[in-house]
């Protein structure tokens, strides 16, 4: 067929379909054989046939793909349309890119919710009944690591005593240690999720949040050292506090990166309930670097 017979067809629709950069080119048995982009179809002489001017390289999709992979190929190759062909190569359908947008979202919100321990079902119109059950597990699992983190600060009892102000300071180091580890661990998830962390680049990813971690350490844990010290008017208990923050960020840092990681290699979603986790690993941390210092250092 030449592109004038092409171009001719198309006029007789009157009206063509929404999303549409490019026409399925088949042969007599309805196998896709190529693709011929509208830009090349109106650009090119018409006398000319669609086997010279289609492209043969294509991304193409089978209906059993995981519909995350497409994504990836639609943002990696930015397509608008891609075939659906079946197991013979025979075109049965199309994915266009509104329709991987909307998958997108929904992903994203569910991750959200996962994020969170909750469910991908609940939303804010659920029955009490339910949303509770869903929330119960992931809150049982937090009670339970509250303990230990509670038992952390039962440990170091005595100290607190002897030295009221580590009780008024020691949240101030977990809470960022925690927003810190949070900012990470989102990275981490979404870079997992759209497939741009791989064993190549996974070591240089760690040195890069240790190399942040240890930038924000020295910077906000000076600051909220020399705010320790002019409130307590103690130096010593400034400079516990500086390490503490440089510290319990660098543990942030790296429980951001490998409760993820290590959750997907599980073949676990990374994002179910991770920042429970999180928040376990940086409270009980923070609670042990921080007093553990003070205990050392000026006890």
């Amino acid at each position: 067929m030449t592109l004038e017979v092409a171009l001719r067809y198309l006029r007789r629709l009157g009206e063509l379909p929404d999303q549409l950069d490019k026409l399925f080119v088949v042969d007599r048995t309805d196998a896709i054989i190529g693709v011929l982009p509208l830009k090349r179809l109106l650009t090119t002489d018409p006398e000319a046939s669609v086997a010279a001017v289609m492209v043969e390289d294509f991304v193409k999709f089978h209906p059993e793909d995981e519909a995350q992979e497409a994504a990836q190929a639609f943002e990696r190759y930015d397509l608008v349309m891609a075939p659906v062909v079946d197991a013979q190569g025979r075109l049965i359908g199309r994915l266009t890119v509104d329709a991987v947008v909307d998958y997108i979202r929904e992903s994203a919100d569910a991750d959200m919710l996962s994020m969170a321990g909750l469910k991908e079902e609940e939303d804010l119109f659920s029955t009490v009944w339910n949303a509770a059950k869903n929330r119960w597990m992931w809150l049982a699992i937090n009670l339970a690591t509250a303990f230990v983190a509670s038992r952390v600060i039962g440990a170091f009892e005595g100290s607190i005593e002897k030295l009221a102000a580590l009780a008024a300071l020691m949240p101030i180091i977990a809470g960022i240690g925690g927003n810190s580890g949070n900012q990470t661990i989102t990275l981490i998830i979404r870079g997992l999720a759209l497939g741009h962390i791989t064993p190549a680049n996974a070591k240089r990813l760690v040195v890069k949040e240790i190399g942040v971690a240890l930038l924000n350490g020295l910077m906000w844990g000076s600051a909220v050292g020399l705010f320790a010290w002019l409130l307590y008017d103690n130096p010593a208990l400034g400079g516990v506090m500086a390490l503490a923050m440089l510290l319990n960020l660098l543990v942030a840092a790296l429980a951001g990166i490998f409760i993820p990681m290590t959750l997907e290699r599980l073949k676990r979603d990374p994002a179910i309930g991770s920042s429970v986790l999180l928040t376990f690993i940086t409270d009980s941390m923070g609670f042990f670097i921080f007093l553990g210092l003070a205990t050392v250092l000026l006890l």
